[in-house]
């Protein structure tokens, strides 16, 4: 928009009113008070066991287990769980989503619990798929109990775990990008960012200072 802007007062004569761009640095490390870890996921998911509320802990798993954003989990249905793979339209694209087995076991034996016998898992009592706003409300009412920050439980936090943990083990960012449905490497590369804790541990492995 700047250069727009100075192109026009270029045009026009007016070559004292143009500005100069300030280029940042991209952000190379995520602020640790966003970051939710693999300890504080399971506090959440155990906290969310203890409540009895089966369903919110089983959403929390499918989202981190893999790596869909929440409004796909409408695709999570039945006959995809039988099969181990959900078919998810989104955002004009089509990709397949693997679903691990000890993930079906729990899902399957959910569903067959509550009488779900086909369509969407994760519904409302009305039949409906549960929607983002009571889910994000579920989570946040665990945070006390599960003592983690209100600010790194939502929906969306999942899936960035989920991400850290298959790029930490396979270190492919293409392949990564494939599976969250992302167009851009640039945009897999936000999902990515680790704490400054992370940077500073790896700077001191390094052994660099005599």
């Amino acid at each position: 928009m700047l250069a727009s802007i100075n192109s026009l007062f270029a045009f026009l004569g007016w070559h004292e009113l143009k500005v100069k761009s300030i280029k940042l640095q991209k952000q190379i490390y995520c602020p640790e008070e966003k970051e939710l870890t693999k300890s504080e996921y399971a506090r959440l998911c155990r906290t969310a066991e203890r409540n009895h509320n089966e369903r919110l802990n089983l959403i929390l798993q499918t989202i981190c287990g893999t790596g869909i954003r929440v409004s796909e989990l409408q695709f999570i249905t039945v006959e995809a769980v039988k099969q181990g793979e959900a078919v998810v339209n989104c955002k004009a694209k089509t990709r397949s989503v693997f679903i691990v087995k000890e993930l079906q076991k729990k899902l399957l034996r959910y569903a067959q619990s509550h009488g779900i016998k086909t369509g969407c898992i994760f519904i409302t009592r009305t039949g409906k798929p549960i929607s983002r706003t009571n889910i994000w409300r579920e989570m946040k009412n665990l945070c006390l109990e599960a003592k983690v920050s209100p600010a790194k439980v939502f929906p969306h936090n999942l899936r960035h775990l989920f991400a850290r943990v298959f790029y930490g083990i396979e270190k492919d960012i293409a392949k990564l990008a494939d599976i969250l449905g992302h167009s851009s490497i640039n945009t897999t590369r936000i999902y990515i960012i680790t704490t400054g804790t992370e940077h500073r541990r790896r700077m001191e492995n390094m052994r660099l200072i005599i």
